[in-house]
């Protein structure tokens, strides 16, 4: 992490913290804008443009049509002309449009021009469920762009890396899609310091150090994981490590943990099949295997659409289920 200047700081939400990182990018260099749906004068859905508006004008926080495709096609010619666009998705569900833009162009222009061009833009989407949303409102997709080369996947689970993730995602030369949890948006404050700093990028966080099982998680996941963990203290000493970034994923982490636990899980909220659990554990198949005592567990959503109020709570992963999958990977 970049020095911090002095000891000046807020005790902020989630949200807060990417509003705060926003603000401090666009004071820090002039080619950041930000656009999307609403992110004006009405300050995003969520808030987290709340204020950028009045203080940065029109033509750095710009007010688009409903068009997520013309909203990320028009980004990337703004990036491609060396501008840095920051254009926000409502959610993440809504992305789809847009896809073509993003796999076909945003993650090619780099390959595509031989090193001429680059794509400094960061796309910025709440995703997941836990909010009681309608459909569309509640994916949690983010396999789909890990599958792409040329994209830098990215999702904070605190305030304080809300904030140093978003500025090392901006200072990117290259795409990053930047999912923020809307569950954890304003579940809980930290301290964030005040100035401008960096959380690098490709780089996992040890959120809970132990020696008998490793788990691994992202985003909303991390606060019920470390919950389970800690009830399980005294029965078994798990290991939380927090990936932070998908893609690039840290692999190294991901081995020195398992090697030296020599048992795993995954838990995330995307369904089962084909999510990045396979690919945590595919990691330590082929650097670890000498290691492994126990398959890997996954403790995931289900292979459904993500359902309505009624069954969400049962849907999302929570520290009971979570418990008995490092349960089930211990008594193996």
């Amino acid at each position: 992490m970049a020095a911090e200047s002095d000891a000046r700081s807020e005790n902020l939400t989630l949200v807060q913290a990417v509003r705060d990182g926003l603000q401090t990018e666009m004071e820090r260099d002039d080619d950041v804008i930000v656009m999307g749906e609403d992110v004006g004068k009405n300050g995003g859905v969520f808030r987290a443009t709340e204020g950028l508006y009045d203080e940065f004008g029109e033509n750095r926080v710009i007010d688009t049509p409903l068009a997520e495709s013309g909203i990320i096609g028009t980004a990337i010619g703004m990036a491609a002309y060396g501008m840095r666009p920051v254009p926000e998705i409502q959610f993440l569900g809504f992305i789809y449009p847009a896809f073509d833009q993003i796999v076909s162009h945003a993650a090619r222009l780099r390959t595509r021009s031989r090193g001429r061009y680059t794509c400094p833009m960061v796309i910025r989407a709440p995703y997941g469920g836990g909010i009681r949303a309608p459909e569309h409102h509640s994916e949690s997709t983010e396999a789909m762009f890990v599958h792409q080369p040329g994209l830098k996947v990215v999702i904070p689970s605190t305030p304080h890396d809300a904030k140093g993730l978003l500025a090392s995602a901006i200072r990117s030369p290259d795409p990053v899609i930047f999912l923020e949890p809307k569950l954890i948006y304003r579940a809980f404050r930290e301290e964030v310091p005040s100035d401008s700093y960096e959380v690098p990028l490709g780089e996992a966080a040890v959120r809970r150090e132990g020696s008998d099982i490793s788990v691994y998680t992202w985003g909303a996941m991390t606060r019920p994981t470390i919950e389970a963990a800690e009830n399980l203290a005294g029965e078994i000493d798990v290991e939380v490590i927090d990936l932070r970034t998908l893609s690039p994923l840290d692999e190294e982490t991901i081995v020195e943990s398992f090697k030296k636990t020599g048992r795993a899980a995954v838990v995330h909220e995307a369904p089962k099949t084909g999510g990045l659990g396979a690919e945590i554990a595919a990691t330590i198949q082929e650097e670890a295997l000498l290691y492994q005592e126990a398959p890997v567990q996954r403790i995931t959503g289900f292979d459904t659409p993500f359902p309505l109020y009624a069954l969400e709570d049962y849907y999302l992963p929570e520290p009971a289920r979570i418990e008995d999958g490092i349960r089930d990977a211990m008594e193996f």
